[in-house]
């Protein structure tokens, strides 16, 4: 307005024309003040999601030591407002602890590597002098042999093959003409050449260490056995739907005696199920509670995603079942008074944990934040959570109300009273809102000592079939999907149970084809992973 206008111009304005040029000079300057400071917010939000990214790709995966954690946490609330005395009865350290002697090194320890090959079988080679050799050293004849140097070194033997051939005896009467067999062992497939050996080598490849079959029936050839690969897949499907289903579905009626479970999804591509190309279905996964004993891990393949899987998987399960935000176990908490959802802190403590990992290094100012902050909270609740992880249930239980409990009501007053300034669409602010939004199924695991602090049981019973979509990326039929998820389902319960999974798998392809289908439930309890009848060479030695 006042563009072009002179000094003495100005001058000879009257007060009410340089009143309104005044406050239209006022009004601009605020408007550009506001599009400065919106700039400003999208600029670090933009540097933010750019971090963020750059985190995702190239940083620290652990959310452990972000943060310093001390037994006083620092924390940014009033802390005359929220007293709790975070380790009642702490005793006096000893001298030695404050002023340690100075590090010497101890004698190494003896019997180690004995320790760790005594579970391996022996083979023993002698390595000896000939008569020859003897005179020459001793030209009179006159030696005596002393107890032997003895040393190991371990051999390694590749997967090898071996053809059995069967020989069935048949005698024939002369009277009646009546021919009778000798037994033989039951078959696994009729007129197959698999046997369990074969097969349980099969799943430990594909379904514990992660290898398609294509690549498997590769490393076959080179061994000079030549099977092709779509063989191998129907002796895993059949295999799977015949026999293992029998243990699947054993471990599946045991559900209802288990007083807590872990639930999680995760999406797989399966190529011939009716729909467009790219259509998500979804592995769910379900396991026994973290706390308790004789776990289990049931595997669920659905091609949606929608709350008609879980329910129908749970409609008989009563207790908790320990889940991420996802909404849909939320909607089936809210239908039944038997079913109680409890949250999982380990979601809560990434969004902040992102935060941290995106923040430069070097910059002081990360320990001020609301995201470091909230870390620290979270840190040292599970630092509480270790400490009471091998305590009775009853112990336990105290040890929550006396120390986490109060901690979890600070991390909540914390939040809320910074929820305000903090922009909605930054990183920070997403954490806060989904820690928020979840509050009510966080502080379940304080109601009772068996529901654990997060849902990462379920995450590690899920991770080996995350790891194999890598190399395999999708799969073939649904039909496959329902083996596979039978497969890995008796793949990561005997991991649980500390059983060696090979050995497992071939000793059930070798029992239950002797059993038939329907035969009652009593021979099936005794195939469990926990049974006290399993063979020795199932389970492993050290955890």
């Amino acid at each position: 307005m006042a563009e072009g206008l002179s000094r003495n111009d100005l001058e000879n304005l009257d007060k009410q024309t340089l009143i309104t040029m005044l406050m239209a000079t006022h009004a601009s300057l605020e408007s550009l003040q506001k599009t400065s400071e919106g700039l400003t917010k999208q600029i670090d939000l933009l540097t933010e999601e750019v971090r963020s990214l750059r985190a995702d790709r190239f940083g620290r995966k652990t959310e452990q030591s972000l943060t310093d954690v001390t037994d006083q946490l620092h924390i940014a609330f009033n802390e005359s407002e929220v007293v709790f005395d975070l380790n009642p009865g702490i005793e006096e350290p000893e001298f030695e602890e404050i002023c340690p002697k100075p590090y010497k090194r101890g004698r190494k320890q003896k019997g180690k590597r004995e320790e760790s090959l005594k579970d391996l079988p022996v083979r023993v080679e002698e390595h000896t002098l000939s008569d020859e050799e003897l005179l020459a050293a001793f030209p009179d004849g006159k030696y005596k042999r002393l107890p032997d140097e003895v040393y190991k070194r371990l051999e390694f033997h590749p997967a090898s093959f071996e053809v059995i051939e069967h020989h069935v005896a048949v005698y024939a009467g002369e009277g009646e003409k009546a021919i009778v067999r000798a037994d033989r062992p039951a078959d696994l497939l009729r007129n197959s050449i698999a046997t369990p050996s074969l097969l349980a080598g099969v799943y430990n490849y594909k379904f514990v260490n992660s290898q398609p079959i294509n690549r498997i029936v590769e490393e076959f050839k080179r061994q000079e056995v030549y099977i092709p690969v779509q063989n191998v897949c129907r002796w895993v499907n059949e295999c799977s739907d015949r026999y293992l289903k029998r243990i699947y579905d054993r471990l599946k009626e045991k559900l209802s005696a288990y007083h807590v479970i872990h639930a999680d999804e995760t999406p797989v591509e399966v190529r011939k199920d009716g729909r467009a190309a790219g259509a998500k279905s979804y592995m769910w996964v379900y396991r026994s509670g973290a706390l308790e004993s004789n776990p289990f891990v049931l595997y669920d393949y659905q091609k949606t995603r929608k709350s008609d899987h879980p329910r129908e998987f749970l409609k008989g399960y009563k207790g908790y079942c320990v889940t991420d935000g996802f909404q849909v176990y939320h909607s089936i908490d809210k239908e039944r008074d038997d079913l109680t959802v409890a949250g999982c802190w380990a979601h809560v403590r990434r969004g902040f944990a992102d935060v941290i990992k995106a923040s430069p290094k070097d910059d002081p100012r990360i320990q001020e934040t609301v995201a470091y902050k909230a870390l620290q909270i979270i840190q040292m609740l599970y630092r509480y959570e270790k400490l009471c992880e091998d305590k009775s249930p009853e112990e336990r239980q105290s040890f929550r109300e006396k120390q986490c409990a109060p901690l979890v009501d600070a991390f909540f007053a914390y939040l809320k009273e910074q929820q305000i300034p903090i922009a909605p669409k930054a990183k920070t602010g997403d954490a806060i809102r989904y820690a928020l939004n979840q509050e009510s199924y966080l502080k379940v695991f304080l109601k009772d000592p068996y529901v654990p602090i997060d849902n990462n049981a379920a995450e590690r019973g899920i991770r080996t079939f995350c790891l194999g979509k890598h190399n395999w990326y999708l799969i073939d039929t649904v039909s496959g999907a329902q083996a596979s998820a039978i497969a890995y389902s008796i793949a990561e319960t005997a991991r649980a149970n500390n059983l060696k999974p090979y050995e497992y798998f071939r000793y059930l392809l070798e029992e239950l084809p002797k059993h038939g289908e329907f035969e009652g439930p009593e021979y099936l309890d005794n195939l469990l992973p926990w049974s006290e009848k399993l063979p020795e060479a199932c389970r492993k030695t050290k955890a």
